[in-house]
């Protein structure tokens, strides 16, 4: 087994490990510090069957049914599936997810705290995934916008990226938005948290899934994103995942910004993702 650090601000490399050996406690025990640690972990080349990726899961937590349920696996209600492949001309999963900077689920009252996220059928060349860790966000903010947004909340939505759905038919947008916010109702999160296992301060928000930082004008709240967009946007303040087969990702979700790339088109993708609630 080989292990190194990413970038000097996320993610830790596992290389050189088989199924058998990833099952042994000293070595997922050393995983899992890792992960809580430097927010992401990644380990090369582990081919995994559903169940073994949901059992791997359960060891670090509860595995939780998605909370859209369409997007589910046909026969684990644990994984989500994305992909763009087709069998029997029937859609293998859902096309495009997560093509923004996001935190996985945020739009929810409880979002799950791990992601793992296995590399089932993956290009090696383009469908990348790009991460950013939270606290090193919080701490490139202006002095001046942590002093403001300490103690604020954030208002969390999935209005802005529900998926047109067979009951929206015949609908007004503004009524399929009212449909949206009554089904999955706006939810606050605190905008500036603190890591239970670092201690670090972390940043809660990304325009994607909230509508506001609450208490403040339209016009703070645009300079607010268009700032958390900039500094995700550097490049030397963040880590670039180009998959190679069968790559197993495991991430805390409230401290991990990341964002997929889009694929050329023709080149087929799935992964299979299973949302982790805290043991």
């Amino acid at each position: 087994m080989h292990k190194r650090d990413l970038t000097p601000s996320i993610g830790v490399e596992y290389t050189g490990l088989s199924h058998d050996e990833l099952a042994r406690p000293e070595i997922f025990d050393d995983i899992v510090a890792s992960l809580h640690r430097r927010d992401l972990v990644v380990v090369r080349g582990i081919d995994l069957t559903p169940r073994q990726q949901i059992d791997l899961a359960a060891r670090i937590g509860r595995p939780v049914p998605f909370l859209l349920a369409d997007w589910r696996h046909p026969e684990f209600a644990e994984i989500l599936v994305s992909s763009n492949e087709r069998k029997a001309g029937r859609p293998v999963g859902i096309e495009r997810v997560g093509h923004f900077w996001h935190q996985d689920s945020s739009f929810d009252a409880d979002p799950s705290a791990y992601t793992v996220l296995h590399g089932v059928n993956v290009p090696q060349d383009c469908g990348h995934t790009v991460f950013a860790a939270a606290a090193d966000v919080y701490d490139r903010l202006p002095q001046e916008w942590k002093e403001l947004l300490d103690d604020r909340v954030g208002l969390h939505t999935l209005t802005k990226q529900q998926r047109i759905a067979p009951e929206h038919v015949g609908l007004s947008i503004a009524e399929v938005r009212a449909l949206v916010a009554r089904q999955y109702p706006p939810v606050e999160h605190p905008v500036v948290r603190r890591d239970p296992h670092t201690g670090r301060r972390f940043l809660y928000a990304a325009r994607a899934y909230m509508d506001r930082v609450v208490g403040l004008d339209a016009n703070q709240n645009e300079a607010f994103f268009d700032l958390v967009d900039t500094l995700l946007a550097d490049p030397d303040h963040t880590y670039t995942h180009r998959w190679t087969p069968h790559d197993l990702l495991l991430w805390k979700t409230a401290t991990t910004y990341h964002v997929a790339t889009d694929l050329p088109p023709g080149i087929r993708r799935t992964v299979h993702r299973v949302s982790v609630a805290a043991a």
